[in-house]
């Protein structure tokens, strides 16, 4: 996203916590293809104090995945379950949380949230667990950095680095970003994240059923004509006009060619807005790329849109979920 280096963060909140929190590693869906990133995440995280905890084997795979479904449930309880943990980190995204949705213990889970401030933080196809979590329960997890792509490279981007220790630490998102469109004003439960995860919830008992809220939406290697029918999908089961705003983050890894004549993702957004009356914001950096917000997903959010700046302010209380 060209705009996302440009969205502002004021000085980072502080890295460092007084009393640094043990960090959770976990795979619910693909493994790693690069081993060396969990180690690489380790260090990025114990030299800034925190004891590090890997529930996963990285050199372990089952098919695409990390493990197989029940190991990879294990993982998932395992961070559940221990009292000591205080982020809970996915390591990638890629696919399988769905086959543990209905197995997974979101009950246990957001007692966790409540009883020790546990964050469970995430995105791409984490995200059908964090919304699983908000239906079932109105449980507040995170959409933000993950441990491979985002700690486990040779070097951390610092935009993305801020916001997540500011999410993690002063519990609050307050960011400002570029974008084209006209002034909005709105408020609501902020929920949402990978587009064809929320897409493939509709019509399942993990799809939360957020009135007047806020969606935010992102996508990676999907087509124009892809995202168009997914958006449309969501239009045409009332899920977009149930909503005050949708926030568009990152959609990259397409390539038009010459059949789509100039159809790309600008004008599947123009489009969407021609069947929707719900303002599409786009500029939201979050996503499949380098620099993202940390996002409290079922937190209430204030969105203003004037002079072609967006502002998101957040805050919240693990001990109170959102209304759906």
């Amino acid at each position: 996203m060209s705009d996302a280096s440009r969205a502002s963060a004021s000085d980072p909140a502080t890295s460092e916590l007084k009393a640094p929190e043990p960090v959770a590693v976990f795979a619910p869906g693909g493994y790693d293809a690069d081993p060396a990133r969990l180690n690489n995440a380790r260090g990025y995280f114990e030299s800034r104090g925190h004891r590090f905890i890997a529930a996963l084997d990285a050199d372990k795979r089952h098919a695409r995945f990390s493990a197989d479904d029940d190991e990879r449930l294990r993982q998932l309880q395992r961070v559940i379950d221990a009292p000591d943990i205080g982020i809970a980190l996915a390591m990638r995204g890629g696919y399988g949380a769905t086959r543990l949705l209905p197995r997974i213990d979101f009950d246990a889970m957001a007692e966790a949230i409540a009883r020790y401030g546990r964050r469970f933080v995430g995105h791409s196809d984490f995200t059908a667990i964090q919304l699983g979590l908000l239906a079932k329960t109105g449980a507040i997890s995170f959409a933000g950095p993950m441990a491979g792509p985002d700690f486990g490279g040779s070097a951390v981007d610092a935009f993305t680095e801020s916001h997540f220790w500011r999410a993690m630490i002063e519990r609050r998102v307050d960011a400002e970003f570029p974008t084209r469109h006209e002034p909005v004003r709105a408020n609501g439960v902020l929920w949402g994240g990978n587009l064809a995860m929320i897409a493939s919830l509709i019509g399942t008992p993990w799809m939360p059923a957020v009135k007047d809220g806020v969606l935010f939406i992102e996508d990676i290697n999907e087509q124009p004509y892809r995202i168009e029918r997914m958006l449309l999908q969501l239009a045409q089961a009332g899920v977009l006009e149930r909503q005050r705003v949708v926030l568009c983050g990152d959609f990259s890894g397409y390539a038009t060619v010459t059949y789509d004549h100039g159809y790309d993702v600008e004008a599947v957004f123009d489009y969407v807005r021609s069947v929707t009356s719900v303002p599409i914001v786009t500029g939201l950096p979050f996503g499949h790329c380098p620099k993202k917000l940390t996002l409290a997903v079922g937190a209430m959010i204030e969105v203003a849109v004037s002079g072609g700046r967006c502002r998101l302010q957040q805050q919240w209380d693990l001990n109170a979920g959102a209304s759906s």
